[in-house]
């Protein structure tokens, strides 16, 4: 039996770990060959941000989830930095059919004081950045005749949260590019859809968002569990391996387009 993304080829930014790790793995065992575009790929230094980003041991774990897995650096906010991956992958695989816009930073604050960098650098990688990659993976997503792209949103792409504009700005501009790309590459045959993670157990919670005085890694993981519990309708935490089956029903089925699929264990409904 054929697996459903046999012969298919996926690009996935920031795929070294977390959600897009978890993307990256469900599509290499549905058949697709994976090509994993991160930051922390040939980064000495991925800890300038709020919270560590993807680093080499990451991104090791990525690669063995499957057979065919590779990697290459981007930078989704600089234009030549997403050619030159989107180009990479096109090379080894022979095309891009689907491009898994996933690549996001997060951080928090109150407006009056947020400084204006942050601010920058946030819309910078989770709006600018599919963007970017899209332009740049375009002509192969026609080339396929049957292109995909996933933008990986967020609930708070759909309810505003107090200190968190800026995140929440980038985000809902996220639901919007993904839309209106819908309605605009249906002629192509692209589909655009969007994943909209609720609280996943991943660094932007554990290390930046969960309120906490918890210095070991296991008491964060243990607060963060008891908080879904009580928060969360299903009373659990959302996994990077749910969002790896939304972005295969995403990315095969094929007459759906233009959504903002929720997988947030029923915290969000709408």
């Amino acid at each position: 039996m054929s697996l459903p993304l046999e012969g298919k080829v996926a690009l996935v930014t920031g795929g070294a770990r977390g959600i897009g790790a978890g993307i990256v793995a469900r599509l290499a065992e549905a058949g697709a060959k994976v090509m994993i575009a991160d930051i922390g790929v040939d980064r000495k230094n991925s800890g300038d941000w709020r919270y560590a980003l993807a680093d080499d041991n990451d991104l090791q774990a990525a690669l063995a989830a499957g057979e065919n897995i590779s990697a290459v650096h981007v930078d989704v906010t600089d234009r030549s930095s997403c050619e030159s991956a989107v180009a990479q992958c096109a090379a080894q695989f022979s095309g891009i059919d689907i491009l898994i816009n996933n690549a996001g930073i997060v951080d928090s604050g109150p407006v009056d004081s947020f400084d204006e960098s942050k601010w920058d650098q946030i819309f910078a990688v989770n709006s600018k950045g599919l963007f970017l990659m899209t332009q740049a993976a375009l002509s192969y997503l026609r080339g396929s005749g049957a292109g995909c792209i996933i933008n990986t949103a967020s609930i708070a792409g759909k309810q505003g949260y107090a200190n968190m504009s800026a995140y929440c700005g980038s985000k809902f501009a996220a639901i919007g590019i993904t839309q209106s790309l819908a309605v605009e590459l249906a002629v192509d045959n692209i589909r655009v859809n969007a994943i909209c993670p609720g609280m996943v157990g991943t660094a932007m919670w554990l290390d930046h968002l969960l309120p906490t005085d918890a210095t070991e890694q296991y008491q964060r993981e243990e607060e963060f569990q008891q908080r879904m519990q009580k928060t969360i309708p299903l009373g659990r935490p959302q996994t990077a391996a749910d969002m790896g089956d939304a972005a295969l029903y995403l990315a095969t089925a094929t007459n759906v387009t233009g959504i903002a699929l929720n997988v947030a264990g029923g915290f969000e409904m709408n």
